[in-house]
């Protein structure tokens, strides 16, 4: 491991702009894992540091995006924003973070896999039911990488004009080559929603083929991630245009916990019933759990009490197991 002034040396050099610093002690934190038996992080660290090298980045990891501003004509169709989330936050089964990590990693060195001729992830369909974390990993994605994060609106995009949504679907996958960025199409089933049902349309089926035909050529710097809670809506020709699919669903019973843990680490009894705390949270999404988790905290600030109790808790947990009854229902009495 890297020693305290080898820590505050990379961290000095990245703060001074001092590229040849930065890439020293890079490598002798990388000598020192050799020495040390740690074979594996000595390469991975190497290669980290020739990928520096060949971007010409001054001390960064990844190269440097500049703030980014849609442009006026598409300032109706992109929103932007710059995330700080880190996948870290983030409480995901190993079948969904695997995925999700190995994307970072190859887009990190996408120059390097295009060497050769592989092309990196760039391409996700993220698939699950609302709250389950679809819209938190783009932001984490973002954050991660250094990267805006550019909401596509489909309001903006969607007209009754025949030809113009395929044509304003188009300067959004031009923006993807002029700024590199995450380009996150959430609610995607409003454009890939199958051929040939009883409910087409002639123009929606015309988006949805340039869309199959945009993504299908795309050979920016970009991520592109797209996400449905209906995925049993999506045409069958999209699952093949991503590269991966990857899946949510509501958090297991030591999901739950953890969940709980980092949202409440600072309120948290000594000994909650865990037991309880867990039944209570059962089918709610992450989403759900988090805003139980907040609304028991400023119960127990507004009542003066220095944790939270599993009992508010617990209640937190079945309100909102009520309203989302209560909205899945339709019923507002």
């Amino acid at each position: 491991m890297a020693t305290a002034a080898q820590v505050k040396a990379l961290l000095k050099s990245y703060s001074d702009d001092d590229r040849e610093h930065f890439v020293s002690v890079a490598l002798q934190i990388a000598a020192h894992a050799a020495r040390t038996g740690k074979g594996k992080l000595a390469r991975e660290l190497r290669d980290l540091v020739d990928d520096i090298k060949r971007r010409g980045a001054p001390g960064t990891v990844a190269p440097t995006v500049p703030i980014a501003r849609p442009p006026a004509e598409l300032s109706a169709l992109l929103r932007v924003s710059y995330p700080q989330t880190r996948l870290s936050e983030m409480v995901l089964d190993e079948t969904t973070l695997a995925p999700l990590t190995r994307t970072m990693r190859e887009y990190r060195q996408l120059d390097r896999l295009r060497e050769h001729g592989l092309p990196p992830r760039r391409k996700l369909l993220l698939i699950g039911p609302p709250g389950c974390g679809k819209t938190m990993t783009a932001s984490a994605l973002a954050g991660e990488l250094r990267l805006p994060l550019f909401f596509v609106q489909l309001h903006g995009l969607m007209t009754k004009f025949m030809g113009e949504t395929a044509a304003r679907l188009r300067m959004v996958f031009d923006a993807m080559v002029e700024t590199r960025g995450v380009y996150f199409f959430d609610e995607f089933d409003a454009i890939g929603a199958q051929r040939g049902t009883p409910n087409d349309v002639g123009e929606i089926r015309r988006v949805l083929n340039s869309f199959l035909q945009f993504l299908e050529q795309d050979d920016s710097d970009s991520l592109i991630l797209a996400a449905t809670n209906h995925a049993a809506m999506l045409d069958e020709a999209l699952f093949r245009r991503f590269d991966e699919v990857i899946r949510y669903s509501t958090p297991t019973a030591d999901q739950i916990e953890q969940l709980i843990r980092n949202r409440l680490h600072a309120y948290l009894s000594s000994r909650p019933a865990w037991t309880k705390i867990r039944e209570a949270a059962k089918g709610l999404s992450h989403a759900e759990i988090a805003r139980a988790c907040d609304d028991a905290a400023k119960d127990a600030i507004l009542s003066e009490e220095d944790r939270v109790r599993t009992a508010t808790l617990t209640a937190a947990l079945r309100e909102r197991h009520r309203r989302w009854e209560v909205n899945a229902s339709g019923d507002t009495t």
